[in-house]
């Protein structure tokens, strides 16, 4: 479960942003202007620690503590708490929270919610605050919601870190509180890093009332210990526990949070510094997705600055909503901030593409100081993700670059299939620097798995396809078969094994990243030259999504004539696209009666294949 913490002090923004709330904040980057506060002063912003009540943060657990009673102390007799004069322990209560006079409003796009926290809760009756992780269903949450048996067994909040926290380490102010503990700065007394400030998480062991919760702590540590050598991504240090509590030891940034650079330019960004920010984002965000982590919780409030110096660079924290996801794997837990949530999270079907939606949800902002979706209520913040298209006709939008639209329409593309990835997002015109080193793109090996399954005629197509792309379009392709390290102009297994194993952290063998080397146990046998590359890197959905797509397909189809269209039966054509003879209809129009061939239509259906849910058929 994602703890988050709010810096202490008050603050310009509201803090009730997070799904799953009862009422959606008074905006400070409203749907339609300007901030409606003046920015404060950043303070000194430790990871984890955005506001009072962090956008996104996990399902708050609550602790019911009798009147008066106290908790044993987990120091012996005679020992003093390693906190410092001020502050206090992580409370066993629950942080006191604004209650709202309206109620939730019905129908909700979310109107699962109450059930599903109701269930992270143990049972008890819901209160308003962030969807959790799905009980039962979360991948990396070790099991399902509190049941009967699990409520009768003692849990085990026994971590394994180590217990000398008190003695390597000096805690000082705080500089943030949440749900479930709060952060301080501290000074390292002893070790590799003796004299170092550092931030320390406190999370407070009296809050994790479910396994769930507990094992949501286990999982950010792994995450944070797994993922490492990225210059954007905030450094871990040390993890250690008592009786009370399990503290997080991170590195500690004083630049302050994204969000207020930007109340502080006044909401908005010009096009050349919001590059410089978005380039960041996508780099470590490509990262953690080449490791098989998905963040699912990105959000200016998640980017802090290692200084307040303009140029300093930014890192990603809070990963306490972080998960590994397995090649092919589909998430259905409802986690995020209410503004920032992709539509297929709310669908609960998902994968590294919602990280993608949100930093399309960032740029957006950066670039016209609002957010693309808004509301009221976070019903009806749901309701615009899931119907609403953004603006890009209202002022600043006409003065912005046709790149710049361009790229934010790519993102935040309501078909996850047709977003760009992040690697993809670094070479697209908007942001083209030939100096840059591109990293190697996960999607290269999820598409070439599903190419060496497909049939010669899919890959016939797939290769008339690629035969249109321009110059300009090929780029990402060429730069992705150069980190291949290609001999003599081919690749073979041998070339992906290295490029991947190149990467390799911990957090690649937990989400078994690997797997996707035996999908290519093909060319172990056979080598694969670029234009072959090309046919098998390319997705038909993403260049759907491109203003040219008509006139690719059209030339495509025209190639596809030439080499590779053939006399093909309808029972043929459905035995290709694996559908069962109930469904042969669907494909009947794809054929042309005057030769028997596949018609535009049908070369066009075919590359995308058809799905079949239940009992409806949905064509694409």
């Amino acid at each position: 479960m994602g703890q988050c913490y709010g810096k202490a002090g008050g603050s310009s923004r509201a803090d009730h942003d997070d799904i799953g709330g009862v009422v959606a904040p008074p905006s400070p980057l409203p749907a339609n202007g300007a901030p409606q506060t003046p920015p404060q002063q950043p303070q000194a912003t430790a990871p984890g620690t955005p506001r009072r009540r962090k956008s996104g943060s996990a399902t708050p657990v609550h602790h019911q503590t009798p009147a008066g009673a106290a908790w044993p102390s987990p120091y012996p007799a005679g020992g003093t708490s390693p906190l410092p004069a001020g502050v206090s322990p992580s409370p066993a209560r629950s942080t006191p929270r604004r209650f709202f006079k309206r109620p939730f409003p019905p129908p909700s796009p979310a109107k699962h919610i109450k059930a599903t926290l109701a269930k992270r809760l143990g049972g008890g009756k819901p209160k308003e605050g962030t969807i959790p992780e799905e009980g039962g269903v979360s991948p990396g949450g070790g099991g399902g919601g509190a049941d009967g048996a699990e409520a009768e067994r003692p849990l085990d909040k026994t971590f394994g870190f180590g217990k000398n926290f008190g003695a390597k380490y000096e805690l000082g102010k705080e500089v943030g509180r949440g749900h479930f503990g709060h952060t301080c700065s501290a000074v390292v007394k002893k070790g590799e890093y003796k004299g170092h400030s550092v931030a320390v998480k406190i999370i407070s062991k009296a809050k994790m009332t479910t396994a769930i919760s507990i094992e949501d702590v286990r999982r950010e540590v792994k995450i944070l210990k797994a993922l490492s050598g990225h210059n954007n991504l905030v450094k871990f240090y040390d993890a250690c526990e008592d009786a009370l509590n399990v503290y997080i030891v991170m590195e500690l940034c004083e630049g302050g949070e994204l969000l207020d650079r930007i109340l502080a330019r006044g909401g908005r960004y010009t096009e050349e510094d919001a590059k410089a920010i978005v380039v960041q984002i996508l780099s470590v965000v490509a990262f953690c997705h080449l490791q098989g982590v998905v963040h699912r919780d990105l959000k200016p409030e998640n980017f802090l600055f290692t200084t307040r110096d303009e140029s300093a660079p930014m890192k990603l924290i809070d990963f306490g909503l972080s998960d590994f996801i397995r090649p092919d794997e589909r998430l259905n837990d409802i986690v995020g901030s209410a503004y920032y949530v992709a539509p297929e999270v709310l669908h609960r079907s998902y994968s590294m593409e919602a990280d993608i939606w949100s930093i399309g949800v960032i740029t957006y902002i950066l670039l016209c100081g609002s957010r693309p979706f808004w509301a009221r209520t976070e019903s009806g913040i749901f309701r615009s993700v899931l119907r609403a298209d953004p603006n890009f006709d209202d002022s600043p939008w006409p003065s912005v670059s046709a790149e710049a639209k361009d790229f934010v329409k790519r993102f935040l593309n309501k078909d996850y299939r047709k977003r760009m990835t992040a690697v993809q997002a670094l070479t697209h015109p908007w942001l083209r620097d030939e100096q840059r080193q591109i990293p190697l793109d996960i999607l290269i090996f999820r598409l070439l798995k599903q190419y060496l399954r497909a049939t010669p005629l899919k890959r016939l197509a797939l290769k008339a396809l690629s035969k249109a792309l321009s110059e300009d379009e090929l780029l990402y392709l060429r730069l992705q078969f150069k980190l291949l390290e290609p001999r003599d102009g081919f690749v073979s297994l041998d070339n992906f094994r290295t490029a991947l194993t190149r990467y390799l952290t911990d957090a690649m063998r937990e989400s078994r990243v690997l797997e996707f080397l035996h999908a290519l146990e093909p060319l172990a046998y056979r080598r694969m030259d670029f234009e072959e590359f090309c046919a098998a890197a390319i997705s038909p959905y993403q260049l759907e999504a491109l203003e040219r797509w008509e006139e690719i397909a059209g030339t495509a189809f025209q190639h596809f004539e030439q080499e590779g269209n053939r006399v093909i039966s309808v029972e043929e054509l459905a035995q290709e696209l694996n559908l069962a003879p109930t469904h042969y209809s669907i494909v009947q129009d794809w054929i042309r009666k005057s030769d028997g061939k596949l018609n535009f239509l049908g070369f066009t259906k075919f590359l995308h294949g058809v799905t079949i849910r239940g009992s409806n058929t949905r064509r694409h």
